[in-house]
């Protein structure tokens, strides 16, 4: 690997940091894993290789600089780190700041700092990957890439709240939108894997995972995004809630004595698949306890269902024209159950499943499900990290 040049994808969370080594030359992952578990005497970090070896490590020090001292000792051992050239962070929220990928320096993180007070669960986190790393790696170019950054051609009438106004220009409340390094990525790829005009096509992406949102793409830019604020808003998640009346939060305060703080806890952390089911926020236990006849479960995943269509219809009306619904992410991916009621939900825009090819295209295939008479459905898998090594590696060459 002498001759190859790297970027290193870091993406921090609270308690938990994913990386991966890819090619400058677009190729597959040199190395890649997580550490997990930070915070915890049982912290450990997993190394994969190119041939899918995978080792586990426990960790002496369990916190970010922590993981990310014991994967440059990695890098190191296997001799690849004088190869990294460039380093991609993923962050959560850019607020009105960040309409882009841009390289990092003081001011940056300063911005991003500040930005913490909209993103209290992730920016912070994301912080410490890019000071620990920029501590380890000073002399090499580190490029912060935001997931609100695609968003930032959502018109006023889009992203505006219905309350007063001073609040969004003097506390900067207002619908930005999250996953859009994913939604980039797709709507990109979307291009060609349908042969799109790419100045006059609309298309309709469902990114659903254990966060979840949808996203309207108008020749290739975001018009229309089911998140908010925060990642809150818009459809059913793993643990949240999605859209809630908030005068149903104001009458379970007054009748249970709940702080603002314990029910936002609630309908991030308790709510959503899990909330309802009583019994996980994981799609996949779900979907069997379903077949096996829970009801609780069988409950969830149709609430679930029923948000996702009822949002695709009403982004529906962001676009001039309607040329393909995208399934992405690890349930859009993987879960034929999930897309075959979706779709069926959504006959009445004339979208049409083929059975057979929705059972086969799991597993990260990427390919048509809809019949020949219907508009197009489809399933791509979302590639983020390649989308962030990609940015990493146009700001690094400037």
């Amino acid at each position: 690997m002498s001759n190859v040049s790297l970027v290193l994808v870091i993406n921090c969370g609270s308690s938990s940091l994913k990386f991966s080594l890819i090619p400058f030359n677009d190729g597959a992952p040199v190395l890649s894993g997580l550490a997990e578990k930070l915070g915890l005497e049982e912290a450990c970090i997993t190394f994969k290789d190119q041939k899918g070896n995978k080792s586990s490590h426990a960790l002496p020090e369990a916190s970010h600089p922590g993981a990310l001292q014991a994967l440059f000792a990695e890098l190191n051992q296997r001799q690849l780190l004088p190869a990294v050239k460039a380093i991609g962070h993923r962050v959560a929220h850019g607020g009105n700041e960040f309409k882009q990928s841009v390289a990092i320096n003081s001011e940056v993180i300063e911005k991003i700092r500040t930005l913490s007070a909209l993103a209290p669960l992730h920016n912070p986190a994301n912080l410490i990957g890019i000071e620990a790393t920029m501590a380890l790696l000073p002399a090499v170019t580190q490029v912060a890439v935001f997931d609100t950054a695609f968003h930032q051609t959502l018109a006023p009438e889009a992203y505006t709240y219905a309350i007063p106004l001073e609040y969004q220009e003097r506390y900067q409340v207002r619908r930005y939108g999250f996953h859009g390094t994913s939604h980039r990525y797709i709507a990109a790829e979307a291009i060609n894997a349908f042969g799109l005009d790419p100045a006059n096509h609309g298309i309709l992406i469902a990114h659903l995972g254990n966060g979840s949102s949808v996203c309207a793409v108008k020749n290739g830019k975001s018009v229309d995004t089911s998140m908010g604020m925060t990642p809150l808003e818009g459809l059913v998640m793993g643990t949240r809630c999605g859209d809630l009346d908030f005068g149903a939060a104001v009458y379970i305060a007054s009748c249970t004595g709940q702080s603002i703080e314990s029910l936002y806890k609630m309908v991030n952390n308790e709510s959503g698949l899990y909330g309802v089911s009583g019994l996980s926020s994981d799609c996949r236990t779900l979907q069997e306890a379903r077949r096996q006849g829970n009801k609780r479960a069988a409950l969830a995943i149709d609430v679930m269902v029923h948000r996702l269509a009822r949002h695709l219809g009403a982004h529906l009306t962001s676009l001039h024209r309607f040329d393909a619904l995208i399934f992405t992410g690890g349930i859009g991916e993987n879960s034929a159950l999930v897309r075959e009621l979706t779709v069926k939900r959504l006959g009445v825009l004339g979208l049409q499943l083929d059975e057979k090819k929705n059972q086969q295209m799991c597993g990260g295939l990427s390919g048509v499900i809809s019949t020949a008479n219907s508009a197009w459905v489809a399933v791509l898998p979302t590639n983020e990290e390649k989308m962030i090594a990609m940015d990493a590696v146009a700001i690094s060459s400037l």
